[in-house]
């Protein structure tokens, strides 16, 4: 059982009622309706997918916001290939994406969701319309519609089955449309990436493995569609042309509306903000982040006690002076000693010969 039925016929039912609708002011004939009925389709699925824009958004506002702390993680492990320290970082780096609700995986899922509507729309184009020309109706898509389809004509001899490189009626005009849808989707994809995605990172995110992503997906994406663009026929072509052009407008509308704190478009739009503001004669608002004001109470600083001092008046002790002081501190210390041993009953310790010479040396030398 093919599993992109569904997305075939959900694809085909949008192309036809577009069709429908167009047919009513157009010609249902011309192959510029049904390059506008894909032009329909295309914006259908992008609006269906605004929430998850959106989720992607703040996805990659996050991740840039943590690109500082996962290159501090990684440079911490800088070297480090045993198993505890690889398991360590990855338990540290997801710890910092569950914080900031960063996910890697939200900012990819606006893409994954069009892939299968794209190869649905490729398969419809390429594999569905012939046979339905043929007699074998897909669903919404009868034998009569799909020979209009089929046989409708923009530019000449030009079909939305077309391809560069299978021309049909067209010949070189086929391919110099091809050439020129897929010179465009080149640029303005080039053009979302550099100008716009690009302006709207921090500083601290414009370093590390996140910037190289951007940097290398800059060049990535143009040299994909010159690769495969040639085998694409020209209504696939035209829808990923539309779904390029409208993602560039969703980038742009968030980006003057509400860019990444400290990136050049956040300047940018204060700049803006504060012209306006001098024009009305108000005064320029100060967009500076106010400082983090902690709620934990600030520790205690230990007191610096001053020694007290052993001179208080001030005045340069002599040794001598010196000298007196420490045996008179030594004799009351002597003193205490003995009264706590009579008072606990014990026999009181005679002072010592040796501070008794010393005493009686030191009464000779002051009589002298």
């Amino acid at each position: 059982m093919n599993p992109l039925y569904p997305i075939e016929w959900a694809v085909s039912w949008l192309m036809v009622k577009f069709h429908a609708v167009l047919s009513v002011f157009m010609e249902p004939d011309s192959g510029l309706t049904w390059v506008l009925s894909i032009v329909g389709l295309t914006v259908v699925v992008r609006t269906l997918i605004i929430p998850l824009f959106v989720r992607q958004i703040r996805a990659s506002r996050a991740m840039q916001m943590v690109s500082p702390e996962l290159q501090a993680v990684q440079k911490k492990y800088k070297g480090k290939t045993d198993q505890a320290s690889k398991q360590k970082m990855a338990e540290e780096t997801m710890a910092i994406y569950k914080d900031a609700g960063a996910s890697p995986f939200s900012s990819c899922l606006p893409v994954l969701l069009q892939m299968p509507i794209f190869f649905g729309l490729f398969r419809v184009l390429y594999n569905k319309l012939p046979d339905a020309a043929e007699g074998a109706g897909f669903g919404p898509l009868t034998p009569e519609l799909a020979r209009s389809a089929s046989n409708s004509t923009f530019f000449g001899d030009i079909t939305i089955a077309d391809s560069f490189l299978n021309t049909g009626d067209g010949g070189i005009t086929t391919r110099i449309v091809a050439g020129i849808i897929i010179a465009c989707m080149c640029a303005v994809t080039f053009f979302t990436q550099k100008s716009l995605t690009m302006k709207n990172m921090p500083k601290a995110a414009l370093e590390g493995p996140m910037a190289s992503t951007q940097k290398m997906m800059l060049y990535m994406l143009p040299f994909i569609y010159v690769i495969t663009g040639p085998g694409m026929p020209i209504g696939v072509l035209i829808y990923w042309l539309t779904t390029n052009v409208w993602t560039f407008c969703q980038q742009y509308i968030v980006i003057q509306a509400a860019p990444t704190p400290g990136s050049d478009a956040a300047k940018a739009r204060q700049e803006r903000i504060n012209a306006k503001r001098e024009k009305k004669g108000l005064e320029p608002l100060d967009f500076t982040p106010p400082k983090k004001v902690s709620t934990e109470p600030e520790p205690e600083q230990p007191l610096r006690v001053q020694p007290p001092s052993k001179n208080k008046g001030g005045k340069k002790l002599s040794d001598q002076e010196k000298l007196e002081r420490a045996r008179a501190a030594r004799e009351k210390a002597a003193e205490e000693r003995r009264a706590a041993q009579e008072a606990a009953g014990e026999t009181p310790t005679p002072p010592s010969s040796g501070s008794s010479a010393l005493n009686k040396g030191a009464k000779k030398k002051r009589k002298k």
